[in-house]
């Protein structure tokens, strides 16, 4: 069984709108040769904790990770509960600032907010973080003042330094590449905080549009990212693919049979 590499249900949401299907999802998963899924609240049917919890043993597979709302995640708790029940210790908010026009302090009181409910988790066996997209690369002000941008100074640079420690950071590969970063070096800018990754790739078409791919397939300097997720301490390899070309499971296959060839199990 996989131990390094879970499939991100988000890709395969429209596979998963009743519990029937989960069912069916994770036991095709299984037959693919993952060992591990993460549940996306936002690609999940809704779905109690025992429920899943029998969906999971019964398929053979664990659950490395999930998404969870904020409005979820408030209730610590519960939360926790919810976790223990699934065997899962690690859960990342999906995002915030969907606007893309939040200001330095707008983000600065969200990030306050949110390093205080993860301190709330401290003591249990589960943590919680942040899952980035690329609007987080945008600098301050790019849309009302660009003449006095800071390229140094954006919500995820404000991230990196305001996150309190009971966070962590659960970097998107894909998304860090199309803000225009270096995944390679923001996870060794995170080292010891990231617990699991995205692992997904980016290509490029003739119409110099940027494209989800399936891992390998795309520009991403894996070799690179790869070397550096390892140093920083990343447990789960998590495959993503928002949306793209190919089947969600056929793109799922292939990502996963390249991960492996690069000596991922």
């Amino acid at each position: 069984m996989s131990t390094q590499i879970a499939a991100q249900m988000y890709t395969l949401r429209d596979h998963c709108e009743t519990p029937s299907d989960i069912a069916k999802t994770c036991a095709r998963l299984k037959e693919i040769g993952y060992g591990a899924i993460q549940a996306s609240a936002s690609g999940f049917a809704t779905i109690a904790a025992d429920e899943l919890k029998t969906i999971l043993d019964d398929t053979g597979m664990v659950c490395a990770a999930t998404h969870r709302s904020y409005e979820q995640l408030q209730d610590h708790q519960a939360e926790i509960d919810y976790h223990a029940t699934i065997g899962c210790t690690i859960s990342a908010l999906g995002g915030w600032g969907w606007r893309g026009d939040e200001t330095k302090d707008q983000w600065i009181e969200f990030i306050d907010d949110f390093s205080a409910l993860a301190a709330k988790y401290e003591g249990s066996a589960m943590k919680i973080g942040y899952h980035n997209h690329s609007h987080e690369f945008a600098p301050f002000g790019w849309k009302d003042a660009p003449d006095k941008i800071d390229p140094t100074s954006t919500p995820y640079t404000v991230l990196e330094s305001k996150l309190g420690p009971a966070a962590f950071f659960e970097v998107d590969t894909y998304w860090v590449a199309h803000g225009g970063g270096d995944p390679a070096a923001w996870l060794k800018r995170f080292s010891g905080r990231v617990p699991a990754i995205h692992v997904k790739d980016m290509t490029i078409t003739g119409d110099r549009e940027h494209k989800m791919c399936e891992v390998g397939a795309g520009n991403l300097n894996w070799p690179a990212i790869l070397a550096a997720a390892k140093d920083a301490g990343v447990q789960w390899y998590i495959v993503e693919r928002d949306a793209g070309d190919l089947d969600p499971f056929d793109s799922l296959t292939i990502s996963l049979e390249n991960l492996k060839s690069w000596g991922l199990s």
